[in-house]
């Protein structure tokens, strides 16, 4: 699996996932990025081929239907609400568990 995890998710989360043999990268964790608009932020996901995590759904939602109505491709949006995968405590092993598949 190859991530790129917005600004919202842990740099504990990109750890553990790296830790388990995947390529994941979190926003904070690259000091280009932090702070970039989500167009520049799905931008680099795709310049390094990678799906980008974000709890940020509305404006990804958005910003997919723009890029796909611009004939523009990406690697995959995957929307994590905080209400359904928190990142705290056992919470956060849910969200793992969905991500191992």
């Amino acid at each position: 699996m190859k991530l790129l995890l917005d600004e919202q998710q842990s740099r504990h989360l990109a750890e553990v996932l790296r830790n388990e043999g995947h390529d994941i990268v979190a926003v904070t964790e690259r000091a280009e990025l932090r702070g970039q608009s989500d167009d520049a932020i799905l931008a680099a996901a795709v310049s390094d081929r990678r799906a980008i995590m974000t709890e940020n759904i509305r404006d990804f939602a958005v910003l997919h239907r723009r890029w796909v109505d611009e004939g523009r491709t990406h690697y995959g949006i995957v929307l994590a609400s905080r209400e359904r995968f928190p990142q705290r405590g056992r919470a956060s092993a849910r969200l793992l568990t969905a991500l191992r598949g």
